[in-house]
């Protein structure tokens, strides 16, 4: 419990509004979307960046670890509160700042909806391009701690491609500002990518210079079946040795198409399907049928079943049904997914989805393998019943040899999740000692308390 005199300091900075110690509210925030929970020592809602620095100051004095929190939508722990700790929600930091379509930027509090950037960026013709799954509730901060993606990213780039700067607040209550206004700076270290997807370890953002892009004109899509999951890897590569980068380009696997058949939602695949990739291009409405064109040649091979296109947004909708029900799919096979986010260089694809079916029939249990296929980024869940103590033995043996395969084959632990506390353990498999120690010491330079997301990004 958080002692009487913090309390009122903390009251003193926020207002009683802003400081939560009711267990109700502990409860509320012991956990995001992992199935673990440790209760916070208090919840405190920041309004400001001085509000930040000032919470920042008070737990520094105090040895208090903060555990930063947006929506609290990932999945690897990074905003599960440690023993003792405050949890920081940003979720009241959530004003855009400033929007200036000449200049093609935005300035954002890290509370605010992801999704409301695009959209605002709509208003004047232009668009935020990093797009995860999460967008209509994630928060920006939390993208920024992640380093966030989604489809488009196969195009685009992740969030920390689309981030000009940003301003913070360091472990020790230090203010910076990183980066600039302009999509060209070679002034100092790059603290601005850095701070991205360091997962609120080294300082909490308190607002972020966001970079704009022209919107679309229009978007069309393509759905192309495979007899195999090879020939869809092969096909992958043929489409990003082109000239045409696709706009998404995305794969599922045949577990998940047999997840999407008996959730009823794989009407109009042909027979035999064992592989689908999604497929969109952007353009003005000339562009549109030479992209087409361009891919689906290269798209042709091997395996093809079927090529279908959309260019309606009802066309489009329907060839998208079974890949975006697959989430809801997947969860009549068991009631929990360990879910690995993984990534390989893309002519490594095909290696890393055979060896995804081999674990999962020698381990014995359902592996579900789909994602950014034009990234080599493939989201694998793991099915388990965690009620069953064999199986989740089995399905942790599973884990460990899918994280070694994936190093074998020079990919990374996650491509868009981040590592949080679910994924700590296999960091030291990726980096040898000297990286972890220089990051380290990165680490104690930004927080040399030690008070910022304790537990979390590197192994102990």
């Amino acid at each position: 419990m958080l002692s009487e005199p913090l309390q009122n300091e903390f009251v003193a900075l926020l207002g009683a509004d802003r400081v939560h110690t009711d267990p109700a509210t502990l409860a509320l925030y012991a956990s995001d979307e992992t199935p673990k929970s440790c209760t916070p020592e208090a919840v405190l809602f920041p309004a400001s960046h001085d509000h930040v620095a000032g919470i920042v100051a008070i737990a520094g004095r105090a040895r208090l670890p903060i555990t930063p929190r947006g929506a609290g939508s990932g999945n690897v722990g990074g905003a599960l509160p440690t023993p003792g700790s405050l949890v920081v929600s940003f979720e009241c930091m959530n004003r855009v700042l400033e929007f200036d379509p000449d200049n093609r930027l935005m300035v954002v509090q890290p509370g605010v909806v992801t999704d409301d950037i695009d959209e605002l960026a709509a208003s004047a013709g232009l668009m935020y391009a990093p797009d995860p799954g999460s967008g209509a509730y994630s928060r920006i901060g939390g993208n920024l701690a992640m380093n966030a993606a989604g489809p488009r990213a196969v195009k685009y780039g992740t969030t920390r491609d689309h981030v000009l700067g940003l301003r913070a607040v360091l472990g020790d209550g230090r203010e910076i500002r990183t980066g600039s206004r302009t999509t060209k700076y070679a002034t100092g270290y790059d603290l601005t990518r850095l701070l991205v997807g360091s997962e609120g370890t080294l300082a909490l953002i308190t607002e972020a210079t966001l970079r704009l892009l022209p919107a679309p004109r229009r978007i069309a899509s393509l759905r192309v079946c495979y007899s195999g999951t090879r020939a869809a890897c092969e096909a992958v590569i043929r489409a990003m040795r082109q000239p045409v980068v696709p706009y998404a380009l995305e794969f599922m696997d045949g577990r998940s198409i047999d997840a999407v058949r008996e959730y009823g939602a794989a009407e109009g695949l042909p027979a035999g399907t064992q592989a689908i990739l999604m497929v969109e291009v952007e353009g003005d409405d000339e562009d549109i049928p030479r992209h087409l064109a361009a891919l689906e040649a290269a798209l042709r091979g091997d395996g093809l079943l079927e090529v279908q296109s959309g260019f309606s947004k009802a066309e489009i909708a329907h060839l998208w049904t079974a890949r975006k029900s697959l989430s809801h799919a997947v969860k009549k096979i068991a009631p929990l997914k360990i879910n690995e986010d993984v990534v390989v260089p893309v002519g490594k694809l095909a290696d890393l989805v055979a060896a995804i079916d081999d674990l999962g029939r020698r381990h014995r249990v359902p592996v579900v393998a789909f994602g950014h296929a034009g990234n080599g980024n493939l989201h694998v869940n793991i099915m388990v019943h965690p009620d069953d103590i064999d199986e989740m033995t089995r399905a942790r043996a599973c884990r460990l040899e899918l994280v070694r395969t994936v190093l074998g084959l020079s990919g990374s632990l996650s491509g868009e999740h981040g590592i949080g506390s679910e994924k700590r353990p296999f960091v030291g498999l990726e980096f040898e000692p000297a990286t972890l120690a220089l990051m380290r010491q990165v680490k104690a330079l930004f927080d040399p308390h030690g008070i910022l997301n304790p537990g979390k990004k590197l192994p102990d």
